[in-house]
């Protein structure tokens, strides 16, 4: 409709809108979670399918993958009634701090920045520090790595300060990187980790507070056995990496 020299959404218009917004990125939660696509395939799948869902089918898939609230790349996902979180973020250019803060979303397009930001390794949920800005490049480092960026490709990196509880998993290590004879008392699941992967940890008793540690190896180093309140359970490695601990 029109309003003056301007055009507006009618309200069934906006609905549609917000329909098709829940769609994507519900697909490309299911694309990346359950189907196992590569991160920078799923946008274009679900661009494909985003049109072909009701409400009712979104429901479903929704409670299916567990009530994710963020798609793969950090943005948030609309509820059925149209409700969209607001989420608190800054470009990494634009980050003036020195503490640390947490990767909370990284844009998708251009698709030659996005593939960029892969390649170099950062992920969403990670914890850097801009430890240099110029003109020609931004460097970030997560304790470990240092990531070397051109300005107009780290832009695409939105970042937010770290909560009291994120602070604290800054000291903490992934499960992957404990050896044989060590123990950990689990932080946090990686905010990565959304609907039912999230949902199957915590049915696993991967929650906070609670002990585990590496039991059997692997010849191959892939998976690895683990007990954790009694049982023997199995997690990949790039599972395993998910998941804080403290050693203890």
């Amino acid at each position: 409709e029109t309003q003056g020299s301007q055009l507006h959404l009618t309200a069934e218009g906006e609905r549609w809108a917000m329909h098709i917004v829940r769609a994507h990125r519900l697909w490309e939660r299911y694309l990346l979670d359950e189907a196992r696509m590569p991160l920078n395939k799923i946008h274009d799948e679900a661009h494909r399918r985003e049109h072909l869902m009701t409400d009712e089918q979104l429901d479903e898939m929704d409670a299916a993958l567990g009530h994710p609230t963020r798609d793969p790349h950090g943005d948030p996902i609309p509820s059925r009634d149209g409700k969209m979180p607001t989420v608190e973020i800054t470009p990494v250019t634009a980050w003036q701090s020195e503490g640390p803060a947490k990767i909370v979303h990284i844009e998708d397009e251009p698709a030659i920045a996005f593939d960029q930001i892969l390649a170099a390794g950062l992920r969403l949920g990670q914890t850097i520090r801009v430890i240099e800005r110029t003109p020609q490049r931004i460097v970030l480092s997560d304790g470990e790595t240092e990531y070397r960026l051109a300005p107009t490709v780290a832009a695409n990196i939105g970042i937010a300060p770290l909560t009291a509880t994120q602070t604290t998993r800054a000291s903490a290590i992934p499960l992957a990187d404990l050896t044989q004879d060590q123990k950990g008392e689990i932080v946090q699941l990686d905010d990565a980790v959304q609907g039912f992967t999230r949902r199957r940890f915590l049915d696993l008793g991967l929650t906070p507070g609670t002990t585990i540690y590496p039991e059997l190896g692997n010849f191959f180093g892939d998976p690895r056995a683990y007990r954790v309140r009694g049982t023997l359970i199995a997690l990949r490695k790039d599972q395993a990496a998910q998941i804080w601990v403290k050693p203890v």
